[in-house]
């Protein structure tokens, strides 16, 4: 019920109030026998009847069929729309059960009457406290899911829109010396009592001497390794795009072994990756490092060596747009520089010796003579 002493009906306007304590304007409209309100954020007249205009208009883009839809019976229709990598999809449908089984009025509710203060408090008790990678994809369930209502007509707006992402902090990215590197692999090719010794210790020196990822190394088959060219076919994982990495010299013995007698169609590595095998070496080697919870981890994963590929073909004066591409990213070294500053500092302090007086042995000078006899004219 409208009050006279706190709203005013705008006249000739169907369905504007404003309300007299603060001064802002508020929409009341009546669509196909349900009554709908918002607020319009809005003290001037004139632009109050614009909004008020825009939410008619959004009320008749929707379905007043679906007008009761509940959170649950969305977010069902959201899940089953859901694609793409396997831990990825677990992730996200295990985001979408603990909405469903938490929010309150999930069943009940029709996702309409759900305001932004409701799903800020549910992000907040539920992934206040976990990192901000965990929270921005529990944000990204609640966005993607509304979205969903939104194409679908259920709804006008989202409920999260306004709720922002958190910025995650600086990861700390651990690169091993090439002799801790050498340590971990000779440790865990000499575990004699376990099965897949071996065959971790090559797929941890593959990741170290390739620079290619765990996904994409795993994948790799003997098709995919042509010894002849020096040529390794490489699926990125996260694009889905190709790219090629040399067979570089360091690798080449490795390599060389790992596809004797293999079948075009087999597998290099028989093993999807070397996590357990890479912490535990950590352990008996003692490259252990204090998490923020407090906890003792391992200082290296499998994207350590790959680091570690990295700052050594930077090191040695290798530019970035090749280490760029030999690592699938399309950036132009983008990335990798803003990565690898530490290591691309020294590399400039190294370069900047070279600029002396003093001409290497390897350099011919350039004099006047020689420049003459070069012309055209």
């Amino acid at each position: 019920m409208i009050t006279s002493n706190v709203w005013k009906k705008v006249k000739r306007e169907a369905g504007l109030y404003l309300y007299r304590p603060t001064g802002q304007y508020f929409a009341r409209v009546r669509f196909k026998g349900r009554l709908y309100r918002k607020k319009l954020n809005a003290g001037d007249l004139a632009l109050a009847q614009r909004k008020l205009r825009e939410f008619k208009n959004d009320l008749s883009r929707t379905d007043a069929t679906k007008g009761n839809a509940s959170l649950s019976s969305v977010l069902d229709d959201y899940a089953a729309t859901l694609t793409g990598a396997k831990t990825t999809l677990e992730n996200k449908r295990a985001i979408v059960t603990k909405l469903k089984q938490t929010f309150f009025g999930a069943d009940s509710l029709p996702l309409r009457t759900i305001k932004p203060t409701a799903v800020a408090a549910w992000l907040s008790k539920h992934y206040g406290d976990k990192s901000a990678s965990s929270f921005n994809q529990a944000l990204t369930v609640c966005r993607d899911a509304f979205s969903a209502a939104i194409a679908d007509r259920i709804v006008t707006e989202s409920p999260a829109t306004g709720l922002r992402y958190k910025k995650p902090a600086t990861p700390i990215r651990t690169v091993p010396t090439s002799e801790q590197f050498k340590a971990i692999v000779d440790d865990i090719r000499s575990q004699r009592w376990a099965a897949n010794a071996g065959r971790s210790a090559d797929f941890v020196q593959f990741l170290g001497l390739s620079g290619i990822g765990t996904a994409e190394a795993s994948a790799l088959t003997r098709a995919d390794v042509d010894l002849k060219s020096g040529r390794i076919v490489v699926l990125r994982k996260k694009t889905s795009a190709g790219f090629v990495v040399p067979v570089f010299p360091q690798l080449r013995p490795l390599l060389e072994r790992l596809c004797a007698s293999k079948k075009p169609h087999e597998r290099l590595f028989k093993v999807h990756g070397a996590r357990k095998a890479i912490s535990h070496c950590c352990r008996r080697l003692g490259f252990m490092r204090e998490a923020p919870d407090g906890r003792l981890i391992a200082t290296f994963t499998a994207r350590s060596f790959r680091r570690l590929f990295v700052t050594n073909c930077l090191e040695k004066g290798i530019d970035v747009q090749t280490v760029s591409r030999w690592q699938g990213h399309r950036d132009g070294g983008r990335l990798i520089l803003s990565t690898y500053g530490f290591v691309t500092a020294v590399h400039s302090q190294h370069m900047a010796q070279l600029l002396t007086d003093e001409l290497p042995a390897n350099v011919l000078p350039i004099t006047a003579a020689t420049v003459g006899s070069n012309s055209r004219e």
